[in-house]
């Protein structure tokens, strides 16, 4: 047997399905699936980037004094004869 709330919630469904347009476009549960999968790929894509970027060692080289210490820095670049 149903309650009084069940039957008036029913009512309302049933209003709504007889005022849907069957020819219009829905994206329903096939929608959610690829929003859902799309959402997932893009945190893990989040996450593997995260944890790339914390392996990155950056350490800035001060703007004055220190420039001529390492090899490539005070060697020149030669460009190759092209003959």
């Amino acid at each position: 047997m149903m309650s009084a709330t069940s039957t008036l919630a029913l009512t309302h469904f049933v209003t709504l399905a007889d005022s849907f347009d069957k020819n219009k476009v829905t994206p329903g549960v096939l929608g959610f699936i690829v929003f859902a999968v799309i959402g997932g790929a893009v945190w893990l894509l989040m996450k593997s980037m995260n944890k790339h970027m914390k392996k990155v060692d950056f350490e800035e080289r001060p703007d004055g004094g220190e420039a001529g210490t390492t090899a490539s820095a005070a060697a020149p670049a030669t460009e190759p004869k092209t003959s």
